[in-house]
């Protein structure tokens, strides 16, 4: 049998044989052919193989038939680079400069005050975007959390999942401070992403549990961050608490959803759970005496 083989180089057509031309580019004269489907193709159109030559229509179609692999929760495997929490972090950063530069307007616009926040709910997730603008170290040490615990959360929650958490976990931190703080401390402003970070914790603790895995380094950290809400008077422990609650109901959420049309059973979970803290807010407001809320 005689003739060239797949992906190889062969020689210019005897008399009265058609040249060869790149299927993308008729123009482009080829005597290479993809490995898969035999045709000619291009410099331009080749794409290295284990063996020999492919074209980029056969390299494409063999990626949908392939299954892209995914996390324990569906999220598709990225590549690393966590752009959500660096884009986080610069956010933050950015609204901490305004707020240096805009002096005390900016935080007040933004930070969760339990009087405000019937009239101004929004407040209820803008106050993870604040920091204390007389303590540096506030944004630093939430700054560098974030960036440690976010990448991994990212990485196995996937782009949805993840801003999903934040926000869930950010209102149920909110929520928790509406029903632990006294009513005569309503006025008293709160400020951080702390909550969320919690709640983050909280979420992979879900999951460490749901894999059979080891929980004890979470724990030790969660305890160390209580302990410093204890001794430092000033952070609120009942942020850290509500997030913490929140992110381990989502957590199990993101875990339990059965593997069939998972996607959308974790979505109505995480979606219902932000309902119930919409409902706590209006129930808590329900209840404040006349007067303090404004």
């Amino acid at each position: 049998m005689t003739g060239t083989p797949p992906g190889s180089t062969g020689g210019p057509p005897a008399a009265g044989e058609r040249v060869p031309v790149c299927p993308r580019h008729p123009d482009r004269v080829s005597y290479v052919r993809c490995q898969r489907c035999d045709r000619p193709v291009c410099p331009d159109c080749q794409v290295p193989a284990a063996v020999g030559i492919q074209c980029v229509d056969c390299v494409r179609d063999q990626r949908r038939t392939v299954p892209r692999p995914r996390t324990a929760l569906g999220a598709p495997l990225g590549d690393g680079r966590s752009r959500l929490t660096q884009g986080l972090l610069v956010l933050l950063v950015v609204v901490f400069l305004a707020q240096l530069a805009g002096g005390a307007r900016v935080t007040a616009e933004l930070a969760l005050v339990p009087a405000l926040s019937q009239a101004e709910p929004w407040r209820l997730l803008t106050v993870a975007l604040v920091h204390s603008p007389g303590f540096l170290g506030h944004i630093l040490l939430n700054g560098l959390i974030l960036w440690t615990v976010g990448r991994e959360a990212e990485a196995m929650l996937g782009a949805w999942r993840y801003v999903a958490v934040l926000v869930v976990t950010t209102l149920g931190g909110s929520v928790a401070i509406l029903w632990l703080t006294p009513v005569q401390s309503f006025g008293v402003p709160t400020v951080g992403i702390s909550g969320a970070v919690f709640g983050l914790f909280g979420a992979a603790l879900a999951l460490e549990w749901r894999q059979g895995r080891p929980v004890v380094r979470q724990l030790v950290v969660l305890l160390g961050f209580a302990l410093l809400g204890l001794v430092i008077p000033s952070i609120s422990w009942q942020g850290h608490l509500g997030g913490l609650v929140a992110g381990i109901a989502a957590g199990a959420v993101l875990v339990v959803a059965p593997r069939r049309s998972r996607t959308g059973w974790q979505a109505a979970g995480l979606a219902a759970i932000a309902a119930v803290l919409v409902v706590l807010a209006v129930l808590r407001w329900a209840t404040v005496p006349p007067g303090v809320l404004v």
